[in-house]
C-alpha cells in the first residue's frame, strides 16, 4: 500500500477516508469555520484543512460525489481536478451548483472524493504524419448515442 504524507492544517480538519472496503476514492470533507452557501450557477472554493505530499510519479484527483450530483446538482467544474506531486498547499475543492436552489455546505460535509493515481510522464516525438487508423479523426459523438454503434441516433 502506498504511503502518502498528510498534514492537518486545521485541528478541526477531517482527514480523507475510504467509506467502504473497495472504494476507489477517499471522501474529502469541508473544513469550515462557518457554512458556505453556493448559489445556483455559482462556484465556491471549499477548504479541506489538510495538505498532502504525494510521491514523485503520482497525482491526486478530486472528483464529484455521485449523491451530491444526483440529489443537488453539485459537482466540480474542473473534474477531475489534479493535485500534482510537488504541490504542498492546502487541498481545496471548487464546487459548482448546477441546481436552481442554494446549496449549503457545513463543516464536515463530504464534498468530493480523492483518488491517488500513478502518472506516466511522456516525451513527444514530433513527426510529419501519424499512422492511419479505422477511427481516423472521428470524435465528439461520431458513433452516436444509441446502444447499437451502427445507429447514428
Amino acid at each position: 500500500m502506498l504511503k502518502v504524507k498528510i498534514v492537518r492544517l486545521n485541528e478541526k480538519a477531517l482527514l480523507p477516508v475510504y467509506a467502504t472496503t473497495h472504494a476507489a476514492g477517499m471522501d474529502v470533507a469541508a473544513c469550515l469555520e462557518e457554512n458556505v452557501v453556493v448559489l445556483p450557477f455559482e462556484t465556491a472554493l471549499i477548504p479541506s484543512g489538510f495538505a498532502i505530499e504525494l510521491p514523485e510519479g503520482y497525482e491526486a484527483q478530486l472528483r464529484p460525489r455521485s449523491g451530491l450530483a444526483l440529489r443537488h446538482l453539485i459537482s466540480l467544474p474542473n473534474t477531475p481536478a489534479t493535485i500534482d506531486a510537488d504541490y504542498r498547499g492546502e487541498v481545496k475543492i471548487i464546487l459548482i451548483n448546477y441546481g436552481q436552489e442554494p446549496f449549503v455546505v457545513h463543516h464536515g460535509d463530504r464534498v468530493a472524493q480523492m483518488v491517488v493515481a500513478k502518472v506516466e510522464r511522456v516525451f513527444f516525438d514530433e513527426v510529419l504524419t501519424l499512422a492511419s487508423s479505422s477511427r481516423a479523426d472521428g470524435g465528439f459523438g461520431h458513433t452516436g448515442i444509441a446502444g447499437n454503434p451502427e445507429s447514428k441516433a
